[in-house]
Parts: structure tokens; C-alpha cells; sequence
């Protein structure tokens, strides 16, 4: 046996040494040449029982300088490759840092805050009271004393007893609509009046595609001298024209409520199909009627009329010398109309994939 395997064996080795690159290579490295069983050097060893017995002794000296130097020079690759690994549990400075994950403002809130808008530019007052609200400011001095029947309209969630209101008052029920803190700040101000009321409210409502038993609000209320109906419907058109676009028009259907007379619900075109009833769909010939307004091309969006006389009474105004009007509009209504939402659900079921797709 010639010294040549051990020299191929030495030129091989530092091939595979210099194209290690980290630490899981090196010890690739060490166990193809130094392993017990199948190691190259071991095998090697195992060779020399067949080379001539006069060069056993230096073959055998050659072989074990070669396992040496392996050894050698690997510990050295190993321990420099080892100061440079990155310690555990350190924090590299210069990598980017990892974006902060953003919340999302609740589209109702969103919606909320552009109708205060809206009516602040116009030179409404926000106001804000209590939930809780007793029999006087909910429902007789709006019209409606005990025997009325609008009362079973509300479809009021009484408390199992009276408690003390923020108010003062010794509270009775949730409030089933704003319309209190209208009489509560008549009580305590002067004509000119320009407010609106926004808040929850709280009805007995089974919890469906378009109703909830919880849900907001938004009433509003403009007294002063020589008010007219005119007035009410030239707000109102700005309103709607503002939150829903300039296209939008308007239509106002006689109606009625307790505390306004006369009365009337407020209409805006569907959006769906342009005010037509008719819609196109993929696929299908000819125009079938349109699932949102019903066929009709208008959609409701809230209620309103020239407040009665006998709730400026209920305040002390003079009812000879003051007119006004009043609206009061569900604002997640307003969301399904604005947004081509179905489902009133979506909106408290608290899925981000939902949640997100709205304008903040």
C-alpha cells in the first residue's frame, strides 16, 4: 500500500473543510472522515491490515497524523464558527422592524360620528343623556300618556324595579328612544333650539336580519319662531344628499307619531337600482325587481314631522309663539342602506373580516 489513499484522502478532506460554511456542515464533515462505523479515516485504518508488513508501522504512523490534523483542524473551524453564532434570546438591531398590527374604528362609530358632523356643520348642538329613563320624559311628555296606544309601538323593556337615574330621577325603563333628552333640555333652555340626540336605545326586538334589541339612535330637534315644514324638508334633503351623495333624492309620505303633527317617514332612492325597482342580473335576460327597495325604488330611512303642540305644553313654551320640527333616524339602518349590508347581525359579531372592509 503507497501513500497515495492517504494523501487523496488529506486533498479530499480540505475540500470538504473549506466549502463548510456553519456549524451543521463542520459536523457533516466530522462524521464522513472520523465517524466509528463508516468514517473515512476509519476506514483508512481498517485498509492498512493488507499492506506489506514492513510498511504497516509507517503507513500506520501516516494514517494516525491524518486523523490528528482532521481533528485539528476541525476543532478550530468549529470553535471559530462557533463565536459567531448569535447568542440566544438577542435581538438583531439592524433587521426592519415588524409592523405594529393597527385597530379598526367600528364602522356604526364611524358612521355616528360623520351624521354629528354632518348636522354640527349646520348648527346643531350634541347632546347626550341617560339610558335610563322614567315614564314622564319616555313616553307623557312626548304625547303619550298610559292609555296610548303608541306605547305599544315601543315595545318597552321595563326595570324589575325603579333605580336613580343619572337624571335624578327615579328610573323606570331603557330608554326605547332620545326623544327624552329633547323635552329634558327643553325643560332647561329658551327657544332658539337646534339639537340633535344620538345614543342607544333598547326595544323588545327578536335579533334578526334587520332588527336588535339594542341599537343607536340619532333624534334631532330645531324650535324657534316662524319654523316651517319647509325647513324640516330642506334639512332633511341636505342631510341625505351629504351622507349619501348628491345623486340621491328625496321623498317624504305622510305618516304618523304622537309627537309630531303632521308626520311624515322620509324616503331617499334606492341606490340598488337608481330609483327604477328593476335590476339586471349576470346570466338572466331582461330586468327582474330590485331585492332592496322592494320593486318601489325608495327606501326608508327614518321619521319626522312639526312637533305638537301639546309637547311645547309639556315644556312651558308658548305653542302661539313657537314652532319646530323633529327626526329621529336608527343609524344602523342608515348602515345597511349606506353600505348594501343585509345582515343588522354583522355588525355586532365582532369579525375583523367584516370590520375591515369599511372607510375609517
Amino acid at each position: 500500500m503507497s501513500d497515495s489513499p492517504i494523501d487523496s484522502l488529506r486533498l479530499q478532506f480540505h475540500s470538504d473543510l473549506a466549502s463548510a460554511e456553519n456549524e451543521a456542515e463542520l459536523r457533516a464533515v466530522r462524521d464522513r472522515y472520523l465517524a466509528r462505523k463508516g468514517g473515512m479515516v476509519s476506514g483508512l485504518l481498517k485498509a492498512l491490515g493488507s499492506a506489506p508488513p514492513a510498511e504497516r508501522p509507517r503507513l500506520g504512523q501516516l494514517a494516525n497524523s491524518l486523523k490528528q490534523e482532521i481533528e485539528t483542524q476541525l476543532d478550530a473551524r468549529t470553535v471559530a464558527a462557533s463565536s459567531t453564532r448569535t447568542p440566544k434570546g438577542t435581538v438583531d438591531v439592524t433587521l426592519p422592524g415588524r409592523l405594529p398590527v393597527v385597530g379598526h374604528r367600528h364602522p356604526l362609530a364611524v358612521l355616528r360620528e360623520r351624521i354629528e358632523e354632518i348636522f354640527t356643520r349646520m348648527g346643531f348642538l350634541v347632546i347626550e343623556g341617560p339610558e335610563l329613563e322614567d315614564d314622564y320624559h319616555n313616553f307623557e311628555a312626548l304625547n303619550m300618556p298610559a292609555d296610548h296606544p303608541a306605547r305599544d309601538m315601543q315595545d318597552t323593556l321595563y326595570l324589575s324595579a325603579p333605580m336613580r337615574s343619572s337624571a335624578g330621577n327615579p328610573a323606570t325603563l331603557l330608554r326605547t328612544h332620545t326623544s327624552g333628552m329633547q323635552i329634558r333640555y327643553m325643560e332647561t333652555h329658551q327657544p332658539p333650539v337646534r339639537l340633535i340626540a344620538p345614543g342607544r336605545v333598547y326595544r323588545r326586538d327578536n335579533l334578526d336580519l334587520t332588527h336588535t334589541p339594542m341599537f343607536t339612535q340619532v333624534e334631532g330637534l330645531v324650535v324657534g319662531e316662524n319654523v316651517t315644514l319647509a325647513d324640516l324638508k330642506g334639512t332633511l334633503d341636505l342631510f341625505v344628499r351629504e351622507l349619501f351623495g348628491q345623486d340621491r333624492t328625496v321623498r317624504f309620505r305622510p305618516s304618523f307619531f304622537p309627537y309630531t303633527e303632521p308626520s311624515a317617514e322620509v324616503d331617499i332612492s334606492c341606490a340598488a337600482c337608481g330609483g327604477t325597482g328593476l335590476v339586471s342580473k349576470p346570466g338572466q335576460s331582461g330586468e327582474l325587481g330590485c331585492s332592496m327597495c322592494k320593486g318601489t325604488g325608495w327606501v326608508e330611512i327614518l321619521g319626522s314631522g312639526m312637533v305638537h303642540p301639546a309637547v311645547f305644553e309639556a315644556v312651558g313654551y308658548d305653542s302661539e309663539k313657537y314652532t319646530g320640527f323633529a327626526f329621529g333616524m336608527g343609524i344602523e339602518r342608515i348602515a345597511l342602506l349606506k353600505w348594501g349590508v343585509e345582515d343588522i347581525r354583522l355588525f355586532y359579531e365582532n369579525d375583523l373580516r367584516f370590520l375591515e372592509q369599511f372607510p375609517l
